[in-house]
Formats: structure tokens, C-alpha cells, sequence
């Protein structure tokens, strides 16, 4: 494989900085003496000392706006001093900065009183209580009573939508939701409307996100600081149908919750807790316990079949992968045109859906309608997914319910258990074995490898195949190589992140060919979900940062090596699947079980599900 030279792009969507270095300033923090370089702000300069300027609504790189006040110090220029917002004032020689001066920490709680004034104040209620930054910021700063109150204005919720809940009640207007949307993601669905007290950020005429172009990927909810964006939640259904003697409660778990549940008490981001897991998912009391990765070991048989049948002159090309179901939901609201490019695999999540109720529901003599498939996901996008109304087999809905990562750790704190004091366990069979392929789709990049891996030994017929293709991987926002073919040179590309997505495809209607290409709507793909754990709380961390989904992706990258089968195609299970039920790869019964079709959808409103 080779790597084909290309432009450099970012998850934030900024293009690279090729510039030689700038020069420093000498100034002083709080009377020491520091260097910091030009054009950073008074923020970066005081974290590049130890000292964190508390702050809401500043996302470095993000969203620098100056918008919240939280991170006011007081600044010494000219022999005068001044209250400044940190995240947007910038660093310069002389300046003297006081971080902890009394009048800057009384300006920054009564900044903070302010806010609560007009805040819905039932904490204890709240999914992010105990994980929320105003929370935080009030008990860092000693808020221990309100002395400031006045109007203030109460909205209902939105929740027209199966995916994410907003909350108005709980909004600071921080503005970090409309800047992730438009920077991150590009696509722009909030903005400001109104004006002074009256300001909200909404979408287009206070519509519920289910009636925009939102594309269901939770970037927003990740990037809220509060409570006022949460992921609509399905715990208490779950609940009911565990304690239902009459169903049986099939569970999945994504690879990326392996490497990402355990930060939500305690563990190292990253940190694999794989046994631990299943444990905790049969204590918490689910009939049969599983783990994703199965499906995605069919999904890249069925895919590669697919792209190796395109490569024949059967269907457009470039292949364009379709297990993110908000790139999916992206391509039909603002590229319809390329629809036709899409897989129609079904995405991993629901193949196994559809498996469980037809193929394990017949071989266990199970009346798949007495079967309740839950699916624990990194995903708010899942959650829309699971409600299409394409995602229907046989008369059964594939899945039925879908849990974030987030929802999960409730789940477990519900149920008492222990994570830490959990012991190993195996997933169950006979859907329970995967391969290292499988494993690594949930890191950006890890589809192609998967796929490559596969369709090189099905092409080359030769074992010793390279298995690894590093070329692939990372956290660039679009990556391009080459690989042969039966002696033909396909041209391949990566992208994550709806924003560098755009930029590809713009690339492709322009004229330049690739022949596969692997989207996913989130920063790093799935470790970078919009369902994962929030670590501002514990970490004092921004949240969004590339830190913790490059750990989750090593993680996986790990347990890949790890396996004794690492091509999807040699997963003793899935080719058991294939010779009992399936028949073979894209056959007529794969085609009704596996595949799918796609909505265009339009520019202005959803189509609203039922």
C-alpha cells in the first residue's frame, strides 16, 4: 500500500498551519515571568503554566468567543488595570495578567450567580448532575446561596426526536453547540435567535432538531456544558422489558464501549475492560449477552464482496461505506446525489439486530416477537437509526432499543455493580466470537483496514497478506492511499467528521476518482461518539479533545493484535452463519437480512418518524 499525497485536514475542520514559528512575548501571570507565543490567548498562556482560568464557553480551536465572562482576570497595560475575558485577549509584551485578584474572582461568581438565576435549578434530576460544569463551577467558587434573582423564562422541551432531548430551561448560551455543529461538523444547525434576555440557540423557528438537517450525531450534546442537551433516554423501557418474564432481552455492546464505559468510573481513557463489561451486562440482568463485532466481521465480508462486484462494473463507484448512520443521515439531507454510492450493507449494529431475530431466534426455537434487542452504543445517531423505518426484518424491528455508553454507566450505578470488582467474562455464543477486524471499526480508518484486509486474501488468495495498513490510520481528517487489486491500483480515502466529509465529496463531484472511501460523521469515529463519557467533570479537560479518542483507538488497535483471527472472513461464527442460514455473501437471503435502501430527505425538513 501507498500513501497518496494530500492536503492536510483537521476533526476541527482548520486548515494546517505551515508558518515558521512565532515569536514569543515576555510577560507576567499572577508575578511570574513567562514566554508565550504571539497571538495565544491570556487562557493558554496561564494553562501553559499550571494555572486553569475557570471558563464555559471557550472550546480551543472551537469556539473562542468570549461569550460567557466566566474567565474574566484582571489585566495590568499602560499603568491601567481592567476586567478581560482571558479565552479572547490576546497575550503581549509586558502585559501583566492577575488571575486570583479579588476582583476578578468576585467578578467571575457574580458572573456565575447570574447564570443560576435564570437556571433550572433541579440538579438532582438532571443527567448531567455531578457531571456538570456550571455545577462545578458554583461549588468551586463557594456558591453557596443566590443573591441575585429576577425574571427569567421557561420553555418546554424538545423532544419530538428519538434521539436528542434539548432543554432551553438549562441553556447559558455559551454558544460551544452552535460552534461544534458549524466548525466541527459544518453543517449549522443553531443559531441565535432574539436578542439580550431573550436570546436563544435554537435551530431555524425554535424547531425540534428532528424537523432540521440535524444529522443525529450528539457532537452538541458532547460539547454542552449543562444539561441542556442530553441524549433521549430509553432506561426505564429497558428496564421493563428485563423484568418481563415474556421477553427475552438480547444485549450488544459496540467494540468502541470496551475501551470508553470504563472512564465513567474511574479507568484511564482507553483502558479495555471487555470481561468486565459482559459481567456487568448479565448482573444488570439481560438474558443473552453479545458483542457487535460479529455483525461487523459480516459487514466487511458482505462489503468487500460489494466492492469487489462494483470493481466489476455492478454499481457506482467510488464504494462508500454506510455503518455511520449520521454520515448516512448527512448524505441524504445534503448529498442525495450520492446515495447510489452508498453500501447497502446495514450497519453492524443492525445486522445483528436482524440476525438475532431471524437466524438465533430459529436456531434456539424463539418467537423472535417475544425478542427484545437492546444496543449499547457510543452513538446518539443509533438512536435515530433504530427508529428508520427501512430497519424492519420480516415483520420485526431489528433493534429495539438503543443505550448510550452514558446511559449504560446508570444503568450499572443502578444495579450496585462494581466495576472495578468485577471478574473476566466471555461474551456468549455462538455470536459471541470476532476478530481483531471486527474490533477496529470503531476506530476512524478501521472499516477500510478491515475491508482491505479482506479483500486482498480473497483476491491474492495468499495468507500471508499484509495485515496492517498504517497508512490509514490517525486522526488527520482525510486520508488517502492505494492499494492493488488483482493487479489493478484502487485508490482509497478516509474521512471523519461531517465537515471533512463535505470536503471529499466536493473533491469527487469536481472529478477526482477514488474507488472506496470510508466516512464517519464523528471526530476519530466511533471512540469519538456522541454517546461516549463526558470527562470535563473528572479531568478539568476540555471536553472534545483528541486525546482520549486517540488512547481509545491504540486500545483497540491493541486487542486486534491480540486475536487469533484478524480478517473478518476467517470468523469461525460467521462462516457458521453463512452455511446454516445465509447461504453465501450478497445472496438473495444475505440481501434481504443484511441490506438496506436510503431516504433523500431534503434540505429544509426531516421526515418525521413514527
Amino acid at each position: 500500500m501507498t500513501t497518496a499525497a494530500s492536503k492536510t485536514e483537521f476533526p476541527s475542520g482548520q486548515e494546517a498551519d505551515h508558518a515558521a514559528p512565532e515569536e514569543t512575548v515576555k510577560m507576567w501571570i499572577d508575578g511570574r515571568q513567562v514566554r508565550a507565543e504571539k497571538g495565544t490567548n491570556l487562557l493558554e498562556a496561564a494553562r501553559s503554566i499550571g494555572v486553569e482560568i475557570p471558563h464555559l464557553c471557550y472550546l480551543r480551536g472551537i469556539n473562542e468567543a468570549g461569550v460567557c465572562r466566566v474567565c474574566l482576570v484582571e489585566v495590568e497595560s499602560g499603568g491601567r488595570r481592567s476586567l478581560q475575558a482571558s479565552c479572547v485577549y490576546p497575550v503581549a509584551e509586558g502585559l501583566k495578567v492577575y488571575t486570583n485578584s479579588p476582583r476578578a474572582r468576585r467578578a467571575r461568581k457574580r458572573v456565575v450567580e447570574l447564570m443560576l438565576s435564570d437556571h433550572d435549578l433541579n440538579c438532582t434530576n438532571c443527567a448531567r448532575n455531578l457531571n456538570c460544569e456550571l455545577q462545578r463551577l458554583a461549588d468551586e467558587m463557594g456558591i453557596r446561596r443566590l443573591r441575585v434573582t429576577g425574571e427569567s423564562r421557561r420553555r418546554p422541551l424538545s423532544r419530538k426526536n428519538p434521539f436528542i432531548v434539548r432543554d432551553y430551561n438549562k441553556c447559558i448560551k455559551c454558544r460551544r453547540c452552535e460552534a461544534v455543529c458549524r466548525e466541527v461538523q459544518g453543517i449549522g444547525v443553531y443559531s441565535p435567535k432574539n436578542r439580550g434576555f431573550d436570546t436563544v440557540i435554537a435551530p431555524a423557528f425554535m424547531k425540534d432538531l428532528g424537523e432540521v438537517d440535524c444529522i443525529s450525531c450528539g457532537q452538541c450534546v458532547m460539547a454542552c456544558p449543562t444539561g441542556s442537551l442530553v441524549e433521549r433516554e430509553y432506561i426505564d423501557e429497558v428496564w421493563r422489558a428485563i423484568e418481563n418474564p415474556d421477553k427475552v432481552v438480547v444485549v450488544q455492546t459496540a467494540p468502541a464501549i470496551q475501551v470508553s464505559i470504563g472512564e465513567a468510573f474511574g479507568f484511564d481513557p482507553g483502558t479495555p475492560v471487555t470481561g468486565r463489561l459482559a459481567a456487568a451486562l448479565r448482573r444488570i440482568g439481560f438474558d443473552m449477552v453479545f458483542s457487535t463485532e460479529i455483525a461487523a466481521d459480516l459487514t466487511i465480508v458482505e462489503e468487500a464482496h460489494e466492492l469487489l462486484s462494483r470493481l466489476e462494473g455492478n454499481g457506482k463507484l467510488p464504494l462508500i461505506s454506510s455503518c455511520s448512520p449520521g454520515w448516512v443521515k448527512f448524505c441524504e439531507h445534503f448529498y442525495p446525489e450520492f446515495l447510489g454510492n452508498l453500501s447497502t450493507c446495514k450497519s453492524p449494529m443492525e445486522m445483528f439486530g436482524a440476525l438475532v431475530k431471524t437466524y438465533l431466534a430459529e436456531k434456539m426455537n424463539i418467537d423472535p416477537k417475544k425478542m427484545v434487542v437492546v444496543a449499547i452504543m457510543p452513538c446518539t445517531a443509533k438512536k435515530f437509526e433504530a427508529a428508520r423505518q427501512e430497519l424492519v426484518t420480516r415483520g420485526n424491528r431489528d433493534v429495539d432499543y438503543v443505550l448510550t455508553t452514558r446511559e449504560l454507566a446508570r444503568m450499572i450505578r443502578a444495579a450496585g455493580i462494581r466495576m472495578d470488582e468485577l471478574p473476566e467474562e466471555e461474551f456468549d455464543r455462538p455470536l459471541g466470537l470476532a476478530t481483531g477486524a471486527g474490533a477496529i471499526f470503531a476506530a476512524t480508518g478501521g472499516v477500510t483496514e478491515a475491508a482491505v484486509r479482506t479483500a486482498l486474501a480473497l483476491t491474492e488468495g495468499n495468507p500471508d497478506t499484509t495485515i496492517e495498513f498504517r497508512e490509514i490510520r490517525g486522526l488527520r481528517g482525510i486520508r488517502e492511499a492505494e492499494v492493488t487489486l488483482k493487479g489493478r491500483k484502487i485508490r482509497i480515502a478516509v474521512a471523519h467528521g461531517t465537515r471533512n466529509a463535505r470536503r471529499l465529496l466536493e473533491r469527487i463531484k469536481a472529478g477526482e476518482r477514488f474507488d472506496f472511501i470510508e466516512i464517519m460523521a464523528c471526530p476519530g469515529g466511533c471512540v469519538g461518539g456522541g454517546g461516549q463519557p463526558i470527562l470535563g467533570r473528572l479531568s478539568k479537560k476540555e471536553v472534545l479533545n483528541d486525546s482520549a479518542r486517540a488512547r481509545r483507538a491504540q486500545a483497540l488497535y491493541r486487542i486486534d493484535a491480540g486475536r487469533k483471527f484478524r480478517r473478518a472472513h476467517e470468523n469461525p461464527a460467521v462462516k457458521q452463519i453463512y452455511e446454516e442460514f445465509l447461504g453465501s455473501p450478497m445472496s438473495e437471503k444475505a440481501r434481504e437480512i443484511l441490506h438496506t435502501t436510503y431516504t433523500p430527505r431534503g434540505r429544509s425538513l426531516n421526515r418525521m418518524l413514527h
